[in-house]
């Protein structure tokens, strides 16, 4: 019972921080601008933010309770200091780029502070130096690397299950200017965890546990307490030549990797102090490493949503539109509309209104294979059925690079830029 209420007292103290409504205004901020870029390039909400924050809440909730279970078994050494430490830092790193809010930036930065601090003797300095020296040295490194870990791990599960929710269609500049399309993936979850710790002075959860930690040895000996500790998982991908199913399931690879990596890095470091330096730059380094090299790839790769000679390529699908209930797909191409050959917007408008009663199309499907769908029109449905096409030289905006900062976020800087000369595309 005393542990109960010891989370209990954990939950309430979670809704007096001001760091989980920091990270619900950042998501909400984050969701708005990705629909007025929808709205600016296509005419059309996709995504509703309101659904979106709801299940990104839901399913961090559901996050927060595994991994508090998963950190009252290994034991996490985390104080106070710790919960300011790391998000203090992580704000700090977020007015450069909002994607370093992930704590893997703030914390293995912290740790590698930490050893510079040491290597410096900066603890036996006066004054407020030596006093942010001896906080930075309290700071259990191993246990919060491993807690990187194990977020990395859940992010890796929630980007794999929500890789539809998290795409977004969008026009971009490739190569020589030229327009190309592509998908934003972005999701983010707050994440709420009570931390069972060690009391630093024994005077709360005096009751032993019925239960070992496996990390903090004696410190448990002087009592227990539940701390709690909100957390945001972030997650930015761009999927340029491959469909954004594909890219999510490639990224979450990548993300189970860093997991295990980063968790083995860590228990080791918890065991031999030496290595704490090197798993924080692990930390830090192969997460950056991940983004960029992840990015280069793209832009390096043959862009997928691009029109060809086969026809018109479908770079999205509005819900809810005649597209959606008979299966178009982004990702196919329009090849033939009621017997015509389409290869540009003007000739699917043409072709489309040959029967404005009925519509018949060739597609071609994901694997090059010719299918054929058909249905009958109504008056007040989408004009061109609902899909989305790939920009070409009509397209009148695109979206602005994405190497956004908290301030830019707060400014509400622009998501879109206008292209000279060109003009809206909505299909």
């Amino acid at each position: 019972m005393e542990l109960l209420r010891e989370y209990g007292s954990a939950a309430l103290q979670m809704l007096s921080q001001p760091f989980y409504y920091v990270a619900l205004i950042v998501m909400i901020l984050a969701y708005i601008r990705r629909t007025t870029l929808e709205r600016r390039m296509f005419h059309v909400r996709l995504h509703a933010w309101p659904l979106l924050l709801f299940r990104a809440m839901s399913w961090g909730l559901l996050a927060g309770v595994i991994l508090s279970l998963a950190a009252a078994s290994i034991g996490i050494l985390l104080t106070p200091d710790a919960v300011l430490w790391l998000w203090g830092t992580a704000a700090v790193l977020a007015l450069l780029r909002v994607r370093y809010l992930c704590f893997a930036y703030s914390a293995g930065l912290l740790g590698l502070l930490q050893g510079l601090s040491s290597l410096l003797a900066l603890e036996d300095s006066g004054g407020w130096i030596g006093s942010l020296a001896q906080s930075l040295a309290a700071l259990d490194m191993p246990g919060l690397l491993l807690l990187v870990a194990g977020l990395h791990l859940v992010e890796a599960l929630l980007v794999r299950r929500d890789a539809g929710r998290l795409a977004s269609p969008l026009y971009l500049e490739g190569k020589r200017g030229k327009l190309i399309g592509g998908y934003s993936l972005q999701g983010f979850w707050p994440v709420p965890l009570l931390l069972l710790v060690p009391a630093a002075d024994g005077a709360v959860g005096t009751a032993a546990l019925p239960w070992t930690p496996l990390l903090g040895g004696d410190a448990w000996a002087g009592g227990w307490t539940v701390l709690a500790l909100p957390v945001v998982i972030g997650f930015v991908d761009l999927a340029l030549s491959a469909l954004p199913k594909q890219q999510a399931r490639l990224a979450s690879r990548r993300l189970l990797l860093y997991s295990a990596v980063l968790a083995v890095l860590a228990l080791g470091a918890a065991f031999a102090a030496p290595l704490v330096p090197l798993a924080s730059l692990a930390a830090l380094g192969l997460h950056e490493a991940l983004v960029l090299l992840g990015e280069r790839r793209e832009r390096q790769q043959p862009p997928r949503f691009v029109h060809d000679s086969r026809g018109l390529c479908i770079l999205g699908v509005v819900p809810g539109t005649p597209a959606e209930e008979m299966g178009l797909e982004a990702g196919e191409v329009l090849h033939k509309v009621n017997g015509q050959r389409v290869r540009t917007k003007e000739e699917l408008y043409t072709a489309l209104h040959e029967n404005s009663a009925f519509c018949r199309l060739e597609v071609l499907n994901l694997e090059g294979q010719v299918k054929f769908v058909q249905r009958a029109r109504f008056d007040g449905e989408h004009h061109q059925l609902g899909v989305l096409l790939a920009p070409d030289e009509g397209a009148g905006y695109y979206a602005a690079p994405a190497h956004l900062s908290l301030l830019g976020l707060l400014r509400g800087d622009k998501a879109a830029r206008r292209r000279d000369g060109g003009e809206s595309m909505t299909m």
